[in-house]
């Protein structure tokens, strides 16, 4: 006789499996949003800005509509369901494609600020992909669907670039224009696909359930699992951005800059094969631990030298680490909410990250020009250091509760 609840179990990841494969596409074409972003915000902005300081604006009001978008997005999921998010998300990204090519063939700087700033909110709406990949799934399955879909990643690494590169001149004397008409194309094929997610509106107990905000973001699992995520996800951003600057500034070439930054991007979603199953051999935590341990090997071999190797393997080590410990965060994250709080609580988590992401945007510049790269390889150990020994004391918690629960007197003697 067939276990009622393994079956159930089975057509649950059945439909996970289904609703991962259109996630992952969707965040490959989701991906060549920001790619295209962050290939021409800061060139675009250095031609169109008032003032060249204000060359990397655009690339600041991405990733504020990063933050701002995360909370929203888990309202809209809350009350509407996540497909209902997904379809704005994605009509965000074409509306970032057509104003961007209208802000660069009307020379408006402002206009072109708004348009990164929609794609932000895009791609707060993607953030939450990974998570919705694991709605409904078996505690098993879920690492790997959180996973796979970050995964990806690796091909909006490839596809970002190349679309910037096959359609950056099409439009002379328009530099980039036309690169973001296509990128609203790309938006409405990713809505398409989004469109057959499987993510039915939440029951209305769903609506007015669960425990408060506040109790369970202070549970040390959530702490920790956010805390994480604040920093690997920052300090990735903040060595990531820093870097093409820093070759330029050390004499090396923009090629060589182009070639790091590829492989870094292929470095963080590559992993997103196996770390899923990583994670549920060993255990969030110590993914988590490994990740953060890696993302400071980075800094440290960025303070060993500044010839082209260095810089190299400092990406590509940063994006290992960051894919470990930002999957394997987000793994805890879904280990401390109960389903019907799993909006609310996955929207906050993300708008920590990347609240903290922004304010670190707008200073990462200035620590780079005012203190150089080594400044920027050393900010990164203090929080990689206080991400784990938080990380080690909510295990150590976790072990504690599980030993005094395992001890507890049999009622039934």
């Amino acid at each position: 006789m067939i276990d009622v609840t393994a079956a159930e179990e089975i057509a649950d990841d059945a439909r996970a499996r289904s609703n991962v494969a259109r996630l992952a596409a969707a965040q490959a074409l989701t991906g060549a949003n920001s790619a295209v972003i962050f290939a021409t915000g800061s060139i675009v902005g250095a031609t169109l800005a008032p003032d060249i300081s204000l060359a990397t604006v655009p690339l600041s009001m991405y990733v504020v509509g990063l933050a701002a978008g995360t909370l929203p997005t888990g309202a809209i999921s809350r009350a509407y369901g996540r497909r209902t998010a997904f379809i704005i998300g994605t009509g965000c990204g074409m509306l970032t494609g057509l104003l961007g090519a209208f802000a660069i063939l009307r020379g408006s700087f402002a206009l072109f600020c708004l348009a990164t700033f929609l794609g932000g909110l895009y791609g707060a709406v993607s953030q939450s992909y990974r998570f919705a990949a694991a709605d409904g799934a078996s505690a098993a399955f879920r690492p790997k669907a959180v996973s796979w879909v970050m995964a990806g990643g690796v091909f909006a690494g490839v596809l970002g670039p190349q679309l910037v590169q096959w359609t950056m001149d099409i439009w002379p004397p328009y530099l980039f224009a036309f690169s973001f008409m296509v990128q609203a194309a790309v938006a409405l094929v990713a809505m398409a696909i989004l469109a057959g997610v499987d993510a039915p509106k939440p029951a209305p107990s769903d609506l007015h359930g669960g425990r408060p905000l506040l109790e369970i973001a202070r549970q040390p699992r959530f702490i920790a699992a956010a805390l994480c995520g604040i920093v690997s996800y920052p300090m990735m951003n903040l060595v990531m951005t820093s870097a093409p600057l820093a070759m330029q500034m050390c004499g090396l070439s923009v090629s060589d800059s182009n070639f790091g930054i590829q492989w870094h991007i292929v470095a963080m979603y590559g992993p997103s094969f196996f770390t899923g199953s990583l994670i549920a051999r060993f255990g969030a935590p110590k993914i988590v631990a490994l990740g953060l341990i890696l993302e400071g090997a980075g800094s440290a071999i960025g303070l060993s030298g500044i010839t082209t190797m260095h810089f190299w393997a400092t990406l590509i080590v940063l994006g290992v680490g960051w894919n470990l410990s930002f999957v394997g965060a987000s793994a805890l994250v879904l280990e401390t909410h109960r389903p019907q709080e799993r909006n609310k609580v996955q929207a906050f988590n993300d708008f920590l990250v990347f609240g903290m992401m922004a304010v670190g945007s707008f200073a990462s510049g200035q620590l780079l020009a005012n203190y150089g790269w080594s400044a920027v390889n050393m900010v990164v150990f203090p929080p990689v250091l206080l991400g784990l020994a938080v990380l080690a004391f909510a295990s150590f918690v976790r072990r504690r509760r599980s030993r005094t629960v395992a001890e507890l007197p049999d009622p039934g003697i």
